[in-house]
């Protein structure tokens, strides 16, 4: 299992002073409000930052970095990810998982594996997982419990109850 995650993402610059949008991927800011320092990564290049100064809600949350004073010095950090150990990643609610612990899982159907997750996407609906059938395709499948039964992330194995939803 990974052991990092990427909690959000740098936005634009708010405000004279430095500060950066921030968009938050779990949608709970209560962890991020509470690191003193974050790991900053883009296109494989990795920055530590310590946090001076955090707010907002989930929809306009905002973080300021020490060093980074300016809008000019806070647009360089646009495009930047939000890097966090597991122990500060949202904590899960019942039947929640990491989509990082996702992927890789292997997919049965009435016990034959059919496949793999491959990446879990965002719908119109909510999620939908991808999952790369054994014979080389790949289905979107809505991550819902009538069409998801048992899932374990730590044995790797999934459980889908529909057939046709393949199809």
């Amino acid at each position: 299992m990974l052991e990092q995650f990427v909690a959000g993402g740098i936005g634009a610059p708010f405000g004279v002073k430095g500060h950066c949008k921030v968009k938050v991927f779990s949608g709970d800011i209560r962890k991020l409000e509470a690191l003193s320092s974050v790991l900053l990564r883009k296109d494989g290049a990795e920055r530590k930052y310590a946090v001076e100064e955090t707010g907002g809600a989930s929809s306009s949350f905002f973080m300021k970095f020490k060093g980074v004073d300016s809008p000019e010095a806070a647009k360089l950090l646009t495009g930047w990810e939000i890097i966090v150990d597991r122990a500060d990643a949202a904590p899960l609610g019942a039947d929640e998982y990491y989509i990082a612990d996702l992927r890789g899982v292997e997919v049965f159907l009435l016990g034959k594996k059919v496949g793999d997750i491959v990446d879990v996407l965002e719908g119109g609906g909510g999620q939908l997982v991808e999952i790369a059938l054994s014979g080389g395709e790949r289905r979107l499948v809505p991550f819902r419990s009538e069409f998801f039964g048992k899932v374990d992330t730590a044995e790797r194995k999934a459980e889908l109850l529909e057939e046709w939803i393949l199809e």
